[in-house]
């Protein structure tokens, strides 16, 4: 069994993902309660690894103490545990699979280079949500050895068939759209969430394809 991260750390990395957010926001993609969460970041707050602002958007962002305390933080999981080259493995099989879930969004968005798709053919829909089908099945066993090298990955999949669920409904948001749960937005978090366990900066991502 793996063993779990500690929920400082839980925090910490939730907002790196998130980016900005309240409590509820992190405590929705990591194994952390909301109470608890809030408490943590009251901690940061005060310790400036995390700032908070009000008005229009409200909610906390990582300080660059703070960024620099997540990713110490990554690493020194990754070594105590002793599983980077796993993770590392596991990453770059979801690499060689994220071309075919950009072109399965591109293709959602428009039937080709001129034409929007407006949802009008089920049959159409009907075989790019096939598509959709098919590559979640292809990250299936890249999600099991994440989530057997580190137990904070384990998140990922009900999120993932979650969305699955509600595109297979009829509800065509849950593919793509970018401020909800959909596909993509899960698929491109789990990308962050890589990159930045492993310490990859995307514009070098080329050199580990």
């Amino acid at each position: 069994m793996t063993c779990p991260s500690e929920p400082r750390l839980l925090v910490l990395h939730g907002l790196r993902l998130k980016g900005f957010g309240l409590a509820e926001d992190i405590a929705s993609i990591v194994d952390v309660a909301v109470d608890e969460v809030a408490a943590h970041l009251e901690a940061f707050q005060a310790d400036e690894l995390v700032r908070y602002r009000e008005g229009r958007l409200t909610g906390y962002a990582l300080t660059a103490a703070g960024r620099e305390e997540q990713e110490r933080l990554l690493a020194a999981e990754l070594a105590a545990i002793g599983c980077r080259d796993a993770v590392y493995g596991a990453y770059q099989r979801f690499l060689s699979l994220n071309p075919e879930l950009l072109q399965i969004c591109t293709a959602w968005q428009m039937k080709d280079e001129a034409t929007l798709n407006q949802h009008d053919d089920p049959d159409y829909d009907a075989a790019v949500v096939a598509q959709l089908g098919e590559l979640h099945g292809k990250l299936e066993p890249v999600l099991g050895d994440l989530e057997g090298a580190l137990a904070r990955f384990h998140r990922y999949r009900p999120r993932l068939q979650h969305a699955i669920e509600r595109v297979e409904s009829g509800e065509h948001d849950w593919v793509a759209k970018p401020m909800i749960d959909s596909y993509h937005t899960v698929w491109f978090q789990l990308h962050e969430d890589l990159l930045n366990t492993l310490g990859i900066e995307r514009s070098k991502e080329a050199l580990h394809a």
